[in-house]
């Protein structure tokens, strides 16, 4: 949507601490957050934390960085159109925002909601505390039934978690593949060696791998205005978080290429959510090596989403991407970061929610609670789609490759930063913190999105469309400033069935 969709509102306002911090940490000069408004909407996204305003920040400064590279690119006027000063207007409203955070929620494939959170996905009591669990995909399953040796049904699961530490049952659980994590308190997070090496390093990891010659950028028209058009991108993300920021780039008019391994089928209402705007391929990156290499040779930007090191040993590194292709933006994004002894784990918002102590600041009657959204996961993936924006304005002024690297454990820590640490759900010594009472995990999961107050509903920032798939039902982007996008170009396609190629 652009900023002239509705009337500018009374509860319009100049941008809060967060997005000023998001922005210092992407690297953009602070002179042009005067071209954000937003509207605020006190009934979106209630949580203890700052979720509301986080999720605002992510999203401005993505939208920001967009206008600011749309700015260099723009050509000339058309007739009857006039180009504005400088940067465009941005305009972050907290229904979209709110609507955007929750869209998997909101997908609807004729007329079918998906489904989320498997039911060995979610929190179970142990013999000291708590674990939360992540098994929706196939694989996590089988290796989470085979660290506890027990069937699939969720009381024999129930059982023998409830005899066993929950530090016992994260590392065995982990020695074996799977995903289950003991939760903490903010405190006890803070206190770990990986809480530590996440907090040695910025929200936003930025760099300059090489000298390569500064990006000439073709310009763009006004019409709508797309920051990232004509660019190519290698999309090696998967789940959530990732996916997000590549369906932002593609619907700035970036052409975004997915490849997945094909032994590793991505869950389909997952991909449907966040394919918008791209094409999906297979390619078994070892025994494809050739075909990647003529992708990369012609790509702008490779985005990867796979554990800190997976793609290394395959030649795959930020350094090594630049010295095959220099001038190509590395964009990297993990769970825990790239660094400290979590470095090589797999995970999931929900398994961060629960470790870095959200879990706890957001529980209720002796209960760990969860966010209103995935919030981490959408909030890094605008916030990695930022950063490549921003990527690409720099290298237009200075050259150099570059990389940007997040990880959704610093985003926790971000969200966490000022709040008072809490104890486990359980412990009688202390009250929970003050605040609405969060939803329990399971149901905040599954349920659908809600009216986000103020005046506003998700209707308003939802859309349908035909597909391959079916009649989808989908929320827009909440990414907006003047003369952009208002929607993507192309909606999903099944998963894997485009050729691994460029387009036209």
């Amino acid at each position: 949507m652009t900023d002239t969709d509705r009337p500018s509102p009374s509860s319009g306002s100049r941008p809060g601490p967060r997005l000023a911090a998001a922005w210092s940490s992407l690297g953009g000069d602070p002179d042009l957050l005067a071209r954000v408004t937003t509207v605020e909407r006190s009934g979106a996204l209630p949580a203890r934390l700052p979720v509301r305003e986080t999720a605002r920040a992510c999203v401005g400064a993505c939208a920001l960085a967009a206008a600011e590279l749309g700015a260099r690119r723009a050509g000339p006027a058309r007739r009857g159109r006039h180009p504005g000063p400088g940067v465009l207007a941005v305009r972050v409203d907290d229904g979209a925002v709110a609507a955007a955070f929750v869209s998997e929620r909101h997908l609807l494939v004729d007329g079918r909601a998906p489904v989320s959170f498997a039911p060995l996905s979610r929190f179970w009591r142990t013999a000291d505390g708590w674990v939360r669990t992540h098994a929706n995909y196939p694989h996590h399953r089988a290796r989470l039934l085979a660290a506890l040796g027990t069937s699939d049904d969720p009381e024999a699961v129930a059982a023998v978690l409830a005899g066993r530490p929950a530090a016992e049952v994260e590392e065995t659980v982990y020695a074996a593949g799977g995903l289950a994590v003991a939760l903490r308190t903010p405190a006890a997070w803070a206190a770990h060696a990986q809480a530590a090496a996440v907090a040695r390093r910025p929200l936003v990891e930025r760099g300059r791998l090489d000298s390569a010659p500064a990006r000439v950028l073709a310009p763009v028209d006004r019409d709508p205005l797309l920051p990232a058009a004509g660019l190519r991108v290698l999309d090696l993300t998967r789940v959530v978080a990732g996916p997000v920021a590549t369906r932002t780039l593609a619907l700035l008019g970036a052409d975004v290429l997915r490849l997945d391994p094909p032994g590793l089928p991505e869950l389909p209402d997952q991909h449907t959510d966040t394919g918008f705007g791209k094409r999906s391929a297979l390619l078994d990156l070892p025994a494809g090596r050739d075909t990647f290499e003529e992708l990369l040779a012609a790509a702008d930007v490779v985005v990867t989403g796979y554990r800190p090191g997976a793609l290394d040993r395959l030649g795959l590194g930020a350094e090594a991407l630049a010295e095959r292709r220099p001038g190509v933006v590395v964009a990297q994004l993990s769970a825990w970061g790239a660094y400290g002894p979590w470095a090589g784990r797999r995970g999931f918002d929900s398994l961060v929610q629960a470790a870095t102590g959200i879990a706890v600041s957001e529980g209720s009657a002796g209960r760990p609670g969860v966010l209103p959204a995935q919030a981490l996961d959408h909030g890094t993936g605008y916030l990695l789609a930022a950063a490549v924006l921003r990527a690409l304005t720099e290298q237009a002024e200075e050259g150099g490759s570059r990389f940007v690297r997040l990880a959704l454990a610093r985003t926790a820590a971000w969200l966490l930063e000022g709040t008072a640490p809490t104890r486990a759900p359980g412990d009688d010594r202390t009250a929970a913190a003050p605040g609405p009472a969060s939803a329990s995990a399971s149901a905040s999961a599954s349920a659908p999105g809600a009216d986000v107050g103020a005046g506003g509903s998700a209707d308003d920032w939802l859309a349908e469309t035909d597909s391959a798939l079916g009649r989808l039902r989908y929320a827009r982007s909440p990414v907006s400033f003047t003369d952009g996008p208002r929607d993507w170009t192309r909606p999903p396609g099944p998963w894997g069935t485009d050729p691994a190629r460029w387009g036209a």
